[in-house]
């Protein structure tokens, strides 16, 4: 199945229900960063969670969410815009931590793995300035943390609901989310209701794995009243470019341009984001010298 997302209005336009796949989009991930188990469920979760939020948005806004956390994973950062692409970067890939015991045992610890901190947001809405909001970490498993996020920072009732299932063979085998969120006007009935239906609701990746799709993820949630208002696929995309890291060159310091060019004759860039790797040989890096003189 190819990666996308709905957007739809339920409960006689109470609620706003987002729903994604995106197995494909966070496999793509996992290749790119190399992640073992736990932080590939982390981090798939994490760019879920990022692409529906882009979706909030218009036109050219995007934003760039971090989780800092004390775990063994330490930061993730994702960046999102309304054209359902992001792209993202892991601090610690090479995280594979399973519960012990308890309910969850021999599943994969992700709360432990991210540990406890913060969530940033920050939005470019194409003003003069850009607007950063933040929330502590709840349990980081990430869905809870976003639910807090928005009802503390946003003032937005939510639910949100993730779920990667990772392969035996470290693949992953279903990815995807909701965010649900209530409108002003909606009714305690509704939200009785929609309490009843999130608690009975299986996790959702066990949803995608059963071939369930974002259509029939929001009819379970909405309890067939959905109006589907927009669809939107959903890619992992890396927008740099060897011209962006040459600009990039031409602010550093001219001792460092200096160093780069007489002692290491050429400079080797790598893409946090997609891996791709950009080499500057010594005579392109004394031309961007000049011209940032000039």
């Amino acid at each position: 199945m190819k990666d996308y997302a709905l957007i739809a209005s339920a409960y006689q336009k109470s609620v706003r229900i987002y729903a994604a796949h995106t197995t494909n989009l966070v496999e793509h991930a996992r290749k790119i960063h190399q992640t073992w188990p736990t932080a590939t469920a982390a981090f798939g979760r994490f760019l879920t969670v990022s692409a529906l939020m882009g979706l909030m948005y218009k036109n050219d806004e995007r934003i760039t969410l971090r989780i800092k956390g004390d775990g063994p994973i330490s930061s993730m950062l994702v960046e999102a815009n309304s054209k359902g692409e992001v792209r993202g970067e892991i601090n610690n890939p090479n995280v594979y931590i399973k519960y012990e015991d308890g309910p969850k045992k021999g599943k994969l610890n992700v709360g432990q793995a991210v540990g406890k901190g913060f969530i940033y947001i920050t939005k470019d809405l194409n003003m003069k300035e850009f607007f950063t909001s933040s929330a502590q970490i709840q349990t980081g498993e990430i869905a809870d943390d976003f639910t807090y996020y928005f009802v503390v920072s946003e003032q937005v009732p939510s639910s949100v609901g993730l779920g990667v299932l990772v392969n035996t063979d470290q693949s992953v085998l279903a990815s995807g989310g909701y965010i649900l969120q209530l409108m002003p006007d909606a009714s305690e009935e509704v939200i009785a209701h929609l309490e009843s239906v999130i608690a009975n609701l299986k996790p959702i990746s066990t949803l995608i794995h059963e071939g369930r799709t974002p259509e029939e993820i929001i009819t379970l949630l909405s309890d067939g009243t959905e109006q589907i208002l927009e669809k939107k696929d959903l890619n992992y995309v890396c927008n740099c470019s060897k011209e962006g890291f040459a600009k990039s060159l031409c602010s550093l310091d001219e001792q460092t341009m200096r160093e780069l060019i007489d002692e290491d004759e050429g400079a080797e860039i790598v893409c946090h984001f997609c891996n791709k790797k950009y080499h500057f040989s010594k005579a392109e890096l004394e031309d961007l010298n000049t011209k940032r003189k000039l």
